[in-house]
């Protein structure tokens, strides 16, 4: 997802990356506790950077758990941000660990190992109410690692139609493929003088080449399998549209969360894949481009779908002492009415298929660019795929292969030499 640049946003990129535990208890209808794992006691959970903004909403839910089961007390530990990785590494390291953490779905593969499978708290019948295509992509080996908690949406895409409209764009038929949408960027660029999109190549040029179907790793994950014929032409395309403008020159910019040429400074005409809330700081610090925007539906994978770069997931440390206890928690903290009334405090959305079927999502309507993009959201999550690589490495990998081919782009490279140094860079680090 594109980094935003706003408070209100970069608020929202330090809540998706929250790391929340459990708390020990049952939810109505649940079946007994095991002997050695009592609904009762003390049990710590943990979360970044949330007391401040979100503690009314946290602590609700910790009363109104207690008050159902008197016998559970909760002890809420906030974790500071920058500590979150550090604290949660050496607290599996010690076997001291909360009863659950809340992880961002790039971190599962990191935690594997010290995670417990959950497949024994969780039964088909807990899982029917979240989207299918959130929870499957959660399991390793057959096991399932990680229950979806939230997430931020399917991706929109959104064009200057001042801008877009001189190139022959029209907003009922927009690129479906990023060959589609490369070429629209090189017809603006030759009718406007403005740039296309800078998408390409930061850490989500991994994304992209999913959106062309490339298989980045093996079976095993223990390989690089992109180095082909076929990425090298995708890339050559790349290449040929950042010497022709259609991708931004500032595209090769390492700091992605400030690139040169953006929407918000009116020097990109459009971009064909982003998370909605890339339109709050829009909305908020370019009121006359925000005005001039069309939002539509972003383009697809070969299946017709929409990659989702993260979400939001709660795990069981295989430490915990209170896996039962624990999981029965997590079934209530993320059922649909507790996580419907998360979306209604913060822009995100969420994993449950009820949730989404109550007016606050049906409801909505109007052409503001924030009401389209919020039904072209809506209308797509259960088109959602997320496909992680699964490693312990993959935001490593991610800019591993984006640095490759920010050298391609500066000529430092051929397309031949970047992909035999990127697949040995994967491979070494895979080891």
């Amino acid at each position: 997802m594109t980094p935003p640049r706003t408070a209100l946003a970069a608020g929202l990129l330090a809540l998706a990356v929250l790391t929340t535990g459990c708390v020990a208890g049952t939810s109505a209808g649940a079946p007994s506790a095991a002997a050695d794992q009592p609904f009762e006691g003390e049990v710590e959970f943990w979360t970044i950077n949330l007391k401040k903004n979100f503690n009314d909403y946290v602590t609700g839910l910790i009363t109104q758990y207690q008050k159902e089961h008197p016998k559970v007390t909760v002890k809420w530990v906030d974790v500071p941000g920058q500590d979150s990785a550090t604290k949660l590494l050496a607290a599996m390291a010690s076997g001291d660990v909360p009863d659950a953490v809340n992880l961002g779905s790039p971190d599962i593969g990191r935690f594997i190992p010290s995670l417990a499978p959950m497949d024994d708290y969780f039964k088909p019948e807990d899982l029917a109410d979240f989207q299918p295509n959130l929870v499957e992509p959660l399991r390793q080996d057959g096991k399932l690692y990680g229950v979806p908690w939230y997430n931020g949406g399917a991706p929109v895409a959104m064009y200057r139609k001042s801008v877009v409209s001189k190139a022959g764009f029209d907003e009922k038929a927009p690129p479906k493929t990023y060959d589609e949408a490369l070429d629209l960027a090189a017809k603006v660029y030759d009718e406007t003088k403005v740039y296309g999109i800078n998408e390409i190549p930061g850490p989500s040029v991994v994304s992209v080449l999913r959106y062309y179907g490339v298989t980045l790793l093996s079976e095993d994950r223990k390989k690089a399998a992109f180095n082909t014929p076929e990425v090298a032409a995708i890339i050559e395309r790349f290449k040929k549209s950042y010497d022709e403008h259609g991708i931004a020159p500032g595209s090769v910019s390492k700091d992605v969360r400030a690139l040169p040429q953006s929407l918000d400074n009116g020097q990109v005409a459009f971009t064909a894949s982003a998370n909605g809330s890339t339109l709050v700081n829009i909305q908020k610090n370019a009121p006359d481009i925000y005005k001039d925007l069309v939002v539509t539906e972003p383009v697809r994978t070969a299946g017709g779908g929409y990659l989702l770069n993260a979400q939001q997931t709660f795990t069981i440390p295989k430490a915990s002492k209170h896996k039962k206890a624990a999981a029965e928690f997590i079934k209530f903290f993320t059922n649909g009415a507790n996580q419907l009334a998360f979306c209604k405090i913060v822009p995100i959305y969420p994993s449950t298929i009820s949730s989404t079927k109550d007016a606050f999502f049906t409801g909505t309507g109007g052409t503001e660019p924030m009401d389209v993009a919020r039904q072209v959201i809506v209308k797509g999550l259960p088109k959602l795929e997320y496909t992680p690589m699964g490693t312990a490495k993959d935001t490593e990998l991610a800019e591993s292969l984006a640095e490759e081919i920010r050298a391609v782009f500066q000529g430092q490279k051929s397309v031949k030499d970047a992909l035999d140094t990127a697949e040995k860079n994967w491979n070494d680090a895979l080891v």
